[in-house]
Protein backbone atom coordinates (compact mmCIF):
# COMPACT_ATOMS: atom_id res chain seq x y z
CA UNK A 1 0.00 0.00 0.00
CA UNK A 2 1.49 3.40 -0.85
CA UNK A 3 2.00 5.36 2.43
CA UNK A 4 3.55 8.50 0.85
CA UNK A 5 4.20 10.70 -2.38
CA UNK A 6 7.23 13.04 -1.83
CA UNK A 7 7.42 15.15 -5.33
CA UNK A 8 9.77 17.95 -6.34
CA UNK A 9 10.99 19.83 -9.45
CA UNK A 10 8.42 17.66 -11.14
CA UNK A 11 6.56 19.58 -14.14
CA UNK A 12 4.23 22.38 -12.32
CA UNK A 13 5.07 21.37 -8.86
CA UNK A 14 7.40 22.79 -7.19
CA UNK A 15 7.37 20.56 -4.05
CA UNK A 16 4.76 17.84 -2.43
CA UNK A 17 4.40 15.71 0.13
CA UNK A 18 1.06 13.11 0.28
CA UNK A 19 0.48 10.93 3.49
CA UNK A 20 -2.22 8.71 1.62
CA UNK A 21 -4.39 6.27 4.17
CA UNK A 22 -6.06 3.04 3.36
CA UNK A 23 -9.58 2.61 1.62
CA UNK A 24 -10.99 4.63 -1.05
CA UNK A 25 -8.91 8.18 -1.57
CA UNK A 26 -10.20 10.99 -4.25
CA UNK A 27 -7.89 13.43 -5.78
CA UNK A 28 -10.46 16.42 -6.65
CA UNK A 29 -9.74 20.03 -8.30
CA UNK A 30 -10.33 22.19 -11.10
CA UNK A 31 -10.29 21.23 -14.86
CA UNK A 32 -6.37 21.98 -15.73
CA UNK A 33 -5.59 22.03 -12.08
CA UNK A 34 -2.76 19.07 -12.32
CA UNK A 35 -4.53 16.11 -10.36
CA UNK A 36 -3.09 13.65 -13.30
CA UNK A 37 0.04 14.89 -13.16
CA UNK A 38 -0.07 12.96 -9.13
CA UNK A 39 -0.80 10.22 -10.95
CA UNK A 40 1.68 10.59 -13.94
CA UNK A 41 4.73 11.03 -10.74
CA UNK A 42 3.31 7.42 -9.66
CA UNK A 43 3.78 5.93 -13.01
CA UNK A 44 7.02 7.30 -13.24
CA UNK A 45 8.23 6.28 -9.79
CA UNK A 46 7.23 2.28 -11.09
CA UNK A 47 9.13 2.81 -14.61
CA UNK A 48 7.44 4.85 -16.74
CA UNK A 49 8.77 6.75 -19.35
CA UNK A 50 11.00 10.01 -18.29
CA UNK A 51 12.14 12.64 -19.72
CA UNK A 52 13.31 15.99 -19.58
CA UNK A 53 10.12 17.92 -19.92
CA UNK A 54 8.90 15.78 -16.54
CA UNK A 55 11.59 18.71 -14.88
CA UNK A 56 10.15 21.75 -13.74
CA UNK A 57 11.20 25.12 -15.49
CA UNK A 58 14.06 26.53 -13.46
CA UNK A 59 14.54 23.03 -11.41
CA UNK A 60 17.76 20.98 -11.68
CA UNK A 61 16.29 17.76 -11.67
CA UNK A 62 12.68 16.14 -10.55
CA UNK A 63 12.86 14.09 -7.62
CA UNK A 64 10.21 11.49 -6.60
CA UNK A 65 10.14 8.86 -3.85
CA UNK A 66 7.35 7.08 -2.78
CA UNK A 67 6.95 5.03 0.50
CA UNK A 68 4.83 1.53 0.16
CA UNK A 69 4.00 -1.03 3.01
CA UNK A 70 4.25 -4.33 1.92
CA UNK A 71 4.22 -7.73 3.64
CA UNK A 72 7.68 -9.18 4.57
CA UNK A 73 6.92 -12.60 3.27
CA UNK A 74 5.40 -11.89 0.20
CA UNK A 75 6.32 -12.29 -3.15
CA UNK A 76 7.94 -8.66 -3.55
CA UNK A 77 10.65 -9.20 -0.25
CA UNK A 78 11.41 -12.35 -2.01
CA UNK A 79 11.98 -10.56 -4.97
CA UNK A 80 13.77 -7.87 -3.23
CA UNK A 81 15.99 -10.23 -1.62
CA UNK A 82 17.12 -12.12 -4.39
CA UNK A 83 18.69 -9.58 -6.26
CA UNK A 84 20.28 -7.39 -2.75
CA UNK A 85 17.56 -4.75 -3.14
CA UNK A 86 15.98 -5.26 0.33
CA UNK A 87 15.38 -2.56 2.99
CA UNK A 88 13.84 -2.69 6.42
CA UNK A 89 11.21 -5.49 6.34
CA UNK A 90 7.47 -4.75 5.47
CA UNK A 91 8.72 -1.13 3.66
CA UNK A 92 9.47 -0.57 0.25
CA UNK A 93 11.43 2.93 -0.68
CA UNK A 94 11.18 4.03 -4.25
CA UNK A 95 13.28 7.26 -5.51
CA UNK A 96 14.02 8.05 -9.05
CA UNK A 97 15.48 11.29 -10.38
CA UNK A 98 15.35 12.93 -13.82
CA UNK A 99 17.92 15.43 -15.04
CA UNK A 100 17.60 18.44 -17.65
CA UNK A 101 19.39 16.34 -20.53
CA UNK A 102 16.90 13.27 -19.57
CA UNK A 103 18.93 11.25 -17.61
CA UNK A 104 17.28 9.21 -15.03
CA UNK A 105 18.86 7.80 -12.05
CA UNK A 106 16.21 4.86 -10.11
CA UNK A 107 16.87 3.30 -6.81
CA UNK A 108 15.32 0.79 -4.76
CA UNK A 109 15.51 1.10 -0.98
CA UNK A 110 18.76 3.14 -1.14
CA UNK A 111 19.64 0.76 -3.94
CA UNK A 112 21.06 2.04 -7.16
CA UNK A 113 18.74 -0.02 -9.65
CA UNK A 114 17.71 -0.45 -13.37
CA UNK A 115 14.99 0.92 -14.74
CA UNK A 116 13.80 -2.48 -15.63
CA UNK A 117 13.75 -3.59 -12.15
CA UNK A 118 12.13 -0.01 -10.64
CA UNK A 119 9.43 -1.53 -13.36
CA UNK A 120 9.54 -5.03 -12.32
CA UNK A 121 9.23 -3.82 -8.73
CA UNK A 122 6.36 -1.21 -9.61
CA UNK A 123 4.40 -4.45 -11.06
CA UNK A 124 4.00 -5.89 -7.80
CA UNK A 125 3.00 -2.27 -6.30
CA UNK A 126 0.77 -0.18 -8.41
CA UNK A 127 -1.91 -1.47 -10.74
CA UNK A 128 -2.87 2.24 -12.85
CA UNK A 129 -5.84 2.37 -14.65
CA UNK A 130 -5.75 5.40 -16.65
CA UNK A 131 -8.35 7.66 -18.64
CA UNK A 132 -7.42 6.55 -22.21
CA UNK A 133 -7.88 3.25 -21.33
CA UNK A 134 -10.65 2.41 -23.39
CA UNK A 135 -8.98 3.61 -26.27
CA UNK A 136 -6.48 0.94 -26.37
CA UNK A 137 -9.09 -1.80 -25.54
CA UNK A 138 -10.19 -1.18 -29.16
CA UNK A 139 -7.15 -2.70 -30.05
CA UNK A 140 -6.93 -6.41 -30.53
CA UNK A 141 -3.95 -6.78 -29.19
CA UNK A 142 -4.60 -5.33 -26.09
CA UNK A 143 -7.91 -6.97 -25.64
CA UNK A 144 -6.25 -10.65 -25.82
CA UNK A 145 -3.48 -9.31 -23.59
CA UNK A 146 -6.40 -8.07 -21.06
CA UNK A 147 -7.42 -11.85 -21.60
CA UNK A 148 -4.12 -13.53 -20.72
CA UNK A 149 -3.47 -11.25 -17.82
CA UNK A 150 -7.50 -11.88 -15.96
CA UNK A 151 -7.00 -16.09 -17.00
CA UNK A 152 -3.65 -16.23 -15.80
CA UNK A 153 -2.50 -17.47 -19.23
CA UNK A 154 0.35 -14.97 -19.47
CA UNK A 155 2.64 -18.09 -19.01
CA UNK A 156 1.38 -20.02 -21.14
CA UNK A 157 1.57 -17.09 -23.96
CA UNK A 158 4.75 -16.88 -23.59
CA UNK A 159 5.25 -20.62 -24.43
CA UNK A 160 3.22 -20.80 -26.92
CA UNK A 161 5.30 -17.33 -28.74
CA UNK A 162 8.69 -19.37 -27.75
CA UNK A 163 7.84 -22.40 -29.03
CA UNK A 164 6.52 -20.73 -32.45
CA UNK A 165 9.46 -18.49 -33.01
CA UNK A 166 11.33 -21.53 -32.62
CA UNK A 167 9.52 -23.49 -35.13
CA UNK A 168 9.22 -21.00 -37.37
CA UNK A 169 13.44 -20.76 -37.15
CA UNK A 170 13.95 -24.57 -37.97
CA UNK A 171 11.48 -23.98 -40.77
CA UNK A 172 13.76 -20.83 -42.18
CA UNK A 173 16.78 -23.40 -41.49
CA UNK A 174 15.00 -26.00 -43.62
CA UNK A 175 14.09 -23.74 -46.40
CA UNK A 176 17.15 -21.86 -46.85
CA UNK A 177 18.94 -25.56 -46.59
CA UNK A 178 17.08 -27.10 -49.84
CA UNK A 179 18.43 -24.01 -51.69
CA UNK A 180 21.97 -23.93 -50.58
CA UNK A 181 22.95 -27.64 -49.50
CA UNK A 182 26.54 -27.50 -51.90
CA UNK A 183 27.10 -24.12 -49.86
CA UNK A 184 26.15 -25.30 -46.40
CA UNK A 185 28.33 -28.65 -46.97
CA UNK A 186 31.13 -26.97 -47.84
CA UNK A 187 30.76 -24.76 -44.60
CA UNK A 188 30.39 -27.88 -42.74
CA UNK A 189 33.17 -29.62 -43.68
CA UNK A 190 34.95 -26.08 -42.46
CA UNK A 191 33.60 -26.00 -39.33
CA UNK A 192 34.15 -29.72 -38.41
CA UNK A 193 37.88 -29.50 -39.17
CA UNK A 194 38.20 -26.29 -36.90
CA UNK A 195 35.87 -28.23 -34.10
CA UNK A 196 38.35 -30.90 -34.88
CA UNK A 197 41.32 -29.28 -33.95
CA UNK A 198 40.11 -27.07 -30.81
CA UNK A 199 38.57 -30.64 -29.34
CA UNK A 200 42.69 -31.90 -29.79
CA UNK A 201 43.13 -28.89 -27.85
CA UNK A 202 40.73 -28.97 -25.84
CA UNK A 203 40.75 -25.25 -24.09
CA UNK A 204 39.16 -24.83 -21.15
CA UNK A 205 37.50 -21.58 -19.44
CA UNK A 206 40.36 -19.70 -17.34
CA UNK A 207 43.13 -22.03 -18.79
CA UNK A 208 45.15 -18.68 -20.45
CA UNK A 209 45.60 -17.19 -17.07
CA UNK A 210 46.67 -19.86 -15.59
CA UNK A 211 49.33 -21.51 -18.04
CA UNK A 212 50.21 -17.39 -18.10
CA UNK A 213 50.93 -17.04 -14.51
CA UNK A 214 52.75 -20.80 -14.23
CA UNK A 215 55.01 -20.07 -17.31
CA UNK A 216 55.98 -16.90 -15.73
CA UNK A 217 56.95 -18.37 -12.22
CA UNK A 218 58.88 -21.47 -14.16
CA UNK A 219 60.60 -19.18 -16.74
CA UNK A 220 61.88 -17.07 -13.92
CA UNK A 221 62.42 -19.56 -11.37
CA UNK A 222 66.76 -19.12 -11.32
CA UNK A 223 66.98 -15.50 -10.89
CA UNK A 224 63.91 -15.61 -8.20
CA UNK A 225 65.35 -17.94 -6.19
CA UNK A 226 68.59 -16.27 -6.65
CA UNK A 227 67.28 -13.01 -5.90
CA UNK A 228 65.57 -14.67 -2.79
CA UNK A 229 68.92 -16.33 -1.57
CA UNK A 230 70.99 -12.87 -2.19
CA UNK A 231 68.16 -10.99 0.20
CA UNK A 232 68.54 -14.00 2.63
CA UNK A 233 72.77 -13.99 2.60
CA UNK A 234 72.59 -9.54 3.06
CA UNK A 235 69.66 -9.87 5.81
CA UNK A 236 70.97 -12.97 8.34
CA UNK A 237 73.99 -15.11 6.37
CA UNK A 238 76.66 -12.44 5.39
CA UNK A 239 79.47 -10.30 7.37
CA UNK A 240 77.81 -7.73 8.90
CA UNK A 241 74.19 -8.98 7.71
CA UNK A 242 71.28 -6.30 8.13
CA UNK A 243 69.56 -8.51 11.07
CA UNK A 244 72.70 -8.94 13.21
CA UNK A 245 73.42 -5.13 12.99
CA UNK A 246 69.79 -4.09 13.91
CA UNK A 247 70.02 -6.54 16.61
CA UNK A 248 73.10 -4.62 17.98
CA UNK A 249 71.82 -1.62 17.35
CA UNK A 250 69.01 -1.91 18.91
CA UNK A 251 70.77 -3.20 22.20
CA UNK A 252 73.27 -0.55 22.28
CA UNK A 253 70.13 1.95 22.03
CA UNK A 254 68.62 0.26 24.99
CA UNK A 255 71.81 0.63 27.32
CA UNK A 256 71.69 4.20 26.11
CA UNK A 257 68.08 4.87 26.88
CA UNK A 258 68.94 3.72 30.50
CA UNK A 259 70.67 7.52 30.70
CA UNK A 260 68.19 9.38 28.39
CA UNK A 261 64.45 8.12 28.24
CA UNK A 262 64.26 9.95 25.34
CA UNK A 263 65.79 7.29 23.18
CA UNK A 264 62.93 4.65 24.50
CA UNK A 265 60.63 5.23 21.26
CA UNK A 266 63.75 4.81 19.07
CA UNK A 267 64.51 1.44 20.66
CA UNK A 268 60.99 0.36 19.87
CA UNK A 269 61.03 1.16 16.25
CA UNK A 270 64.68 -0.38 15.87
CA UNK A 271 63.90 -3.40 17.36
CA UNK A 272 60.33 -3.47 15.66
CA UNK A 273 62.34 -3.23 12.34
CA UNK A 274 64.57 -6.03 13.65
CA UNK A 275 61.82 -8.16 14.18
CA UNK A 276 59.89 -7.87 10.79
CA UNK A 277 63.45 -8.46 9.44
CA UNK A 278 63.60 -11.54 11.03
CA UNK A 279 60.07 -11.88 9.97
CA UNK A 280 61.21 -11.75 6.66
CA UNK A 281 63.84 -14.28 6.32
CA UNK A 282 61.49 -16.81 8.06
CA UNK A 283 59.12 -15.83 5.15
CA UNK A 284 62.16 -15.93 2.51
CA UNK A 285 63.26 -19.69 3.48
CA UNK A 286 59.93 -20.62 2.96
CA UNK A 287 59.48 -19.28 -0.45
CA UNK A 288 63.00 -20.17 -1.73
CA UNK A 289 62.02 -23.86 -0.53
CA UNK A 290 59.18 -23.74 -3.03
CA UNK A 291 60.55 -22.06 -5.85
CA UNK A 292 60.16 -24.97 -9.03
CA UNK A 293 63.24 -24.91 -11.13
CA UNK A 294 61.76 -27.81 -13.31
CA UNK A 295 62.95 -27.52 -17.08
CA UNK A 296 60.76 -30.34 -17.69
CA UNK A 297 57.22 -28.49 -16.72
CA UNK A 298 58.95 -25.35 -18.10
CA UNK A 299 59.24 -27.05 -21.31
CA UNK A 300 55.23 -28.63 -21.39
CA UNK A 301 53.88 -24.82 -20.19
CA UNK A 302 55.86 -23.30 -23.20
CA UNK A 303 54.38 -25.95 -25.85
CA UNK A 304 50.78 -25.65 -24.09
CA UNK A 305 50.94 -21.74 -24.70
CA UNK A 306 52.60 -22.34 -28.12
CA UNK A 307 49.49 -24.54 -28.79
CA UNK A 308 46.82 -22.04 -27.41
CA UNK A 309 48.53 -19.02 -29.07
CA UNK A 310 48.31 -21.18 -32.43
CA UNK A 311 45.09 -21.95 -32.26
CA UNK A 312 44.02 -18.61 -31.65
CA UNK A 313 45.57 -16.69 -34.31
CA UNK A 314 44.15 -19.42 -36.64
CA UNK A 315 40.66 -18.49 -35.35
CA UNK A 316 41.00 -14.79 -35.14
CA UNK A 317 40.41 -14.79 -31.37
CA UNK A 318 42.22 -13.59 -28.14
CA UNK A 319 43.85 -17.21 -26.50
CA UNK A 320 41.68 -16.73 -23.30
CA UNK A 321 38.46 -16.46 -26.02
CA UNK A 322 38.97 -19.75 -27.56
CA UNK A 323 36.75 -22.33 -25.54
CA UNK A 324 33.93 -19.87 -26.17
CA UNK A 325 35.02 -19.97 -30.29
CA UNK A 326 34.56 -23.31 -29.65
CA UNK A 327 31.10 -23.67 -28.41
CA UNK A 328 30.15 -21.60 -31.26
CA UNK A 329 31.70 -23.19 -33.29
CA UNK A 330 30.24 -26.92 -32.00
CA UNK A 331 26.13 -25.03 -32.44
CA UNK A 332 26.68 -23.78 -35.73
CA UNK A 333 27.71 -27.44 -36.56
CA UNK A 334 25.08 -28.82 -34.78
CA UNK A 335 22.82 -26.54 -37.56
CA UNK A 336 24.43 -27.50 -40.45
CA UNK A 337 24.27 -31.22 -39.91
CA UNK A 338 20.64 -30.70 -39.76
CA UNK A 339 21.07 -28.46 -42.58
CA UNK A 340 22.56 -31.46 -44.67
CA UNK A 341 20.86 -33.82 -43.45
CA UNK A 342 16.87 -32.98 -44.66
CA UNK A 343 15.16 -36.22 -43.19
CA UNK A 344 16.52 -34.96 -39.85
CA UNK A 345 15.86 -31.61 -40.20
CA UNK A 346 12.08 -32.30 -41.25
CA UNK A 347 12.01 -34.74 -37.83
CA UNK A 348 13.33 -31.61 -36.30
CA UNK A 349 11.17 -29.10 -37.42
CA UNK A 350 7.88 -31.27 -37.07
CA UNK A 351 9.16 -32.39 -33.52
CA UNK A 352 8.80 -28.60 -33.03
CA UNK A 353 5.63 -27.28 -34.41
CA UNK A 354 3.98 -30.49 -32.07
CA UNK A 355 5.53 -28.51 -29.27
CA UNK A 356 4.09 -25.56 -30.33
CA UNK A 357 0.40 -27.17 -31.10
CA UNK A 358 0.94 -28.73 -27.73
CA UNK A 359 1.65 -25.27 -26.32
CA UNK A 360 -1.25 -23.68 -27.92
CA UNK A 361 -3.66 -25.99 -27.38
CA UNK A 362 -3.18 -25.34 -23.35
CA UNK A 363 -3.33 -21.41 -23.73
CA UNK A 364 -6.53 -22.08 -26.23
CA UNK A 365 -8.08 -23.71 -23.34
CA UNK A 366 -6.67 -21.52 -20.53
CA UNK A 367 -8.81 -18.80 -22.77
CA UNK A 368 -11.62 -20.64 -23.01
CA UNK A 369 -12.13 -20.68 -19.23
CA UNK A 370 -11.06 -16.89 -19.08
CA UNK A 371 -13.48 -15.91 -21.46
CA UNK A 372 -16.17 -17.03 -19.51
CA UNK A 373 -15.08 -15.62 -16.31
CA UNK A 374 -14.49 -12.38 -17.54
CA UNK A 375 -17.68 -12.52 -20.10
CA UNK A 376 -19.67 -13.14 -16.93
CA UNK A 377 -18.19 -10.46 -14.69
CA UNK A 378 -17.99 -7.66 -17.17
CA UNK A 379 -21.81 -8.49 -17.93
CA UNK A 380 -22.95 -8.08 -14.27
CA UNK A 381 -20.61 -4.89 -13.72
CA UNK A 382 -23.01 -3.64 -16.64
CA UNK A 383 -25.68 -4.07 -15.12
CA UNK A 384 -24.31 -1.76 -12.15
CA UNK A 385 -23.52 0.96 -14.90
CA UNK A 386 -27.19 1.97 -16.03
CA UNK A 387 -26.53 -0.77 -19.04
CA UNK A 388 -29.35 -3.33 -17.86
CA UNK A 389 -29.66 -6.35 -20.12
CA UNK A 390 -26.47 -5.55 -21.57
CA UNK A 391 -24.39 -8.19 -22.68
CA UNK A 392 -20.30 -8.95 -22.92
CA UNK A 393 -18.50 -11.47 -24.38
CA UNK A 394 -15.29 -12.14 -25.28
CA UNK A 395 -15.20 -14.24 -28.41
CA UNK A 396 -12.32 -16.77 -29.49
CA UNK A 397 -11.88 -17.15 -33.15
CA UNK A 398 -9.70 -19.67 -34.59
CA UNK A 399 -7.56 -18.03 -36.78
CA UNK A 400 -6.60 -20.38 -40.37
CA UNK A 401 -3.22 -20.04 -39.54
CA UNK A 402 -2.16 -20.14 -35.90
CA UNK A 403 0.48 -17.40 -34.92
CA UNK A 404 3.31 -16.69 -32.18
CA UNK A 405 0.05 -15.24 -30.06
CA UNK A 406 -1.97 -18.63 -29.98
CA UNK A 407 -3.93 -20.54 -32.78
CA UNK A 408 -7.42 -17.64 -32.37
CA UNK A 409 -7.95 -14.38 -32.09
CA UNK A 410 -9.47 -12.58 -29.12
CA UNK A 411 -12.47 -10.06 -30.12
CA UNK A 412 -14.55 -8.15 -26.88
CA UNK A 413 -18.14 -7.38 -28.05
CA UNK A 414 -20.85 -6.09 -26.53
CA UNK A 415 -24.39 -5.43 -26.81
CA UNK A 416 -25.66 -2.60 -24.46
CA UNK A 417 -29.34 -2.91 -24.51
CA UNK A 418 -31.32 -6.33 -24.43
CA UNK A 419 -32.48 -6.00 -27.93
CA UNK A 420 -29.38 -4.79 -29.88
CA UNK A 421 -26.77 -8.00 -31.20
CA UNK A 422 -23.76 -8.45 -29.60
CA UNK A 423 -20.96 -6.11 -32.18
CA UNK A 424 -17.03 -5.46 -31.21
CA UNK A 425 -16.39 -3.25 -29.31
CA UNK A 426 -14.95 -1.61 -31.73
CA UNK A 427 -17.90 -0.52 -33.48
CA UNK A 428 -19.81 0.65 -30.17
CA UNK A 429 -20.83 4.18 -31.24
CA UNK A 430 -21.42 5.80 -27.90
CA UNK A 431 -18.47 7.43 -26.30
CA UNK A 432 -20.45 7.18 -22.64
CA UNK A 433 -21.30 3.56 -23.56
CA UNK A 434 -17.94 3.22 -24.22
CA UNK A 435 -16.69 4.57 -21.03
CA UNK A 436 -19.10 2.49 -18.97
CA UNK A 437 -18.25 -0.91 -20.86
CA UNK A 438 -14.33 0.36 -20.19
CA UNK A 439 -14.77 0.98 -16.25
CA UNK A 440 -16.69 -2.35 -16.10
CA UNK A 441 -13.51 -4.22 -17.42
CA UNK A 442 -11.39 -2.09 -16.00
CA UNK A 443 -13.13 -2.96 -12.17
CA UNK A 444 -13.13 -6.80 -13.01
CA UNK A 445 -9.30 -6.77 -13.79
CA UNK A 446 -8.88 -4.16 -10.62
CA UNK A 447 -10.58 -6.84 -8.30
CA UNK A 448 -8.48 -9.62 -10.07
CA UNK A 449 -5.12 -7.64 -9.46
CA UNK A 450 -2.71 -8.85 -6.94
CA UNK A 451 -1.73 -5.58 -6.18
CA UNK A 452 -2.16 -3.56 -2.88
CA UNK A 453 -2.77 -0.05 -4.91
CA UNK A 454 -5.30 0.39 -7.12
CA UNK A 455 -5.10 3.88 -9.33
CA UNK A 456 -7.96 4.90 -11.44
CA UNK A 457 -7.49 8.20 -13.82
CA UNK A 458 -10.33 9.70 -14.75
CA UNK A 459 -12.19 6.49 -16.02
CA UNK A 460 -15.55 7.82 -14.95
CA UNK A 461 -15.13 10.47 -18.11
CA UNK A 462 -18.50 10.82 -19.95
CA UNK A 463 -20.63 9.42 -16.79
CA UNK A 464 -22.83 10.83 -15.00
CA UNK A 465 -26.04 10.98 -12.47
CA UNK A 466 -27.20 7.64 -10.86
CA UNK A 467 -24.28 5.47 -12.36
CA UNK A 468 -21.48 8.26 -11.12
CA UNK A 469 -23.18 7.31 -7.39
CA UNK A 470 -23.22 3.64 -8.47
CA UNK A 471 -19.36 3.80 -9.35
CA UNK A 472 -18.40 5.83 -6.35
CA UNK A 473 -20.14 3.29 -4.35
CA UNK A 474 -18.37 0.16 -6.28
CA UNK A 475 -14.91 2.20 -5.77
CA UNK A 476 -15.55 2.75 -1.93
CA UNK A 477 -16.53 -1.19 -1.56
CA UNK A 478 -13.37 -2.44 -3.96
CA UNK A 479 -11.27 0.21 -1.06
CA UNK A 480 -12.33 -2.03 1.32
CA UNK A 481 -9.99 -4.65 0.24
CA UNK A 482 -7.24 -2.71 -1.21
CA UNK A 483 -6.10 1.07 -1.43
CA UNK A 484 -7.71 2.88 -4.38
CA UNK A 485 -6.82 6.10 -5.72
CA UNK A 486 -9.25 7.98 -7.82
CA UNK A 487 -8.47 11.32 -10.13
CA UNK A 488 -12.65 12.12 -10.96
CA UNK A 489 -14.55 15.08 -11.76
CA UNK A 490 -17.62 13.26 -9.94
CA UNK A 491 -19.19 15.06 -6.86
CA UNK A 492 -21.08 11.37 -6.62
CA UNK A 493 -17.68 9.94 -6.97
CA UNK A 494 -15.71 11.89 -4.88
CA UNK A 495 -18.62 11.47 -2.10
CA UNK A 496 -17.82 8.16 -1.63
CA UNK A 497 -13.96 8.90 -0.48
CA UNK A 498 -12.59 7.47 2.50
CA UNK A 499 -10.38 10.89 2.52
CA UNK A 500 -10.28 13.81 -0.73
CA UNK A 501 -7.51 15.70 -1.62
CA UNK A 502 -7.92 19.02 -3.44
CA UNK A 503 -5.42 19.76 -6.36
CA UNK A 504 -4.80 23.23 -6.76
CA UNK A 505 -2.68 25.12 -9.50
CA UNK A 506 -1.57 28.64 -8.81
CA UNK A 507 0.42 31.43 -9.92
CA UNK A 508 2.93 33.39 -8.21
CA UNK A 509 5.74 35.74 -9.37
CA UNK A 510 5.18 34.52 -12.52
CA UNK A 511 5.33 30.75 -11.87
CA UNK A 512 3.03 28.17 -12.02
CA UNK A 513 2.84 25.75 -8.99
CA UNK A 514 0.42 22.72 -7.62
CA UNK A 515 -0.22 21.65 -4.30
CA UNK A 516 -2.32 19.00 -2.66
CA UNK A 517 -3.99 19.82 0.57
CA UNK A 518 -6.25 16.96 2.82
CA UNK A 519 -9.80 18.23 2.79
CA UNK A 520 -11.67 18.15 6.46
CA UNK A 521 -15.58 17.53 6.48
CA UNK A 522 -16.54 21.42 6.02
CA UNK A 523 -13.55 21.74 3.13
CA UNK A 524 -15.32 18.46 1.46
CA UNK A 525 -18.56 20.34 1.14
CA UNK A 526 -16.90 22.82 -0.28
CA UNK A 527 -15.24 21.39 -2.63
CA UNK A 528 -18.79 19.29 -3.50
CA UNK A 529 -20.73 21.96 -4.09
CA UNK A 530 -18.40 23.57 -6.22
CA UNK A 531 -18.29 20.43 -8.40
CA UNK A 532 -22.09 20.21 -7.87
CA UNK A 533 -22.35 23.79 -9.62
CA UNK A 534 -25.51 25.85 -9.33
CA UNK A 535 -26.33 27.96 -6.10
CA UNK A 536 -24.34 27.77 -3.27
CA UNK A 537 -26.88 27.40 -0.82
CA UNK A 538 -28.56 24.17 -2.74
CA UNK A 539 -25.24 23.06 -3.87
CA UNK A 540 -23.73 22.70 -0.50
CA UNK A 541 -26.64 21.41 0.95
CA UNK A 542 -26.73 18.68 -1.61
CA UNK A 543 -23.03 18.32 -1.01
CA UNK A 544 -23.60 17.50 2.60
CA UNK A 545 -26.09 15.26 1.74
CA UNK A 546 -24.16 13.02 -0.86
CA UNK A 547 -20.95 13.28 2.13
CA UNK A 548 -23.40 11.70 4.62
CA UNK A 549 -24.95 9.47 1.63
CA UNK A 550 -21.64 8.19 0.74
Amino acid sequence: MLRALDIRGFVLIEESSIDFGDGFTVLTGETGAGKSMLVDAIELLVGGRGDAAAVRGGAERAELAAEFDVDPKGALAAWLAERDLSGDPGQVILRRTVDGSGRSRCFINGHAATLAQLKEAGEYLVDIHGQHLHQSLLRAAAQRELLDAQAGAEPLASDARNSYRDWKRLEAIAAEAQKNYAAREAERAEIQDRVTELKRISPVEGEWERVAAEHSLLQHGSSLLAGAQSALEALTESEGAALAQLSAVASRLRALSAHDARLGPIVELVESAAAQAGEAVRELRHYASRVDLDPDALRAVEERIEALHAAARRHRVRPEDLPQRHAELEKRLAELELAVDPEALQREVAAARLRYEAAAKKLTARRQHGAQALSKAVTAGMQQLAMAGGRFEVLLKKLDEPGAAGAEEVEFQVASHPSLPLRPLARVASGGELSRISLAIQMVAAKASPVGTLVFDEVDAGIGGSVAETIGRALRSLGKERQVLCVTHLPQVAANGDQQWLVVKSASRGKVNVQASLLNRAARIEELARMLGGSESTARKHAAELLDAG
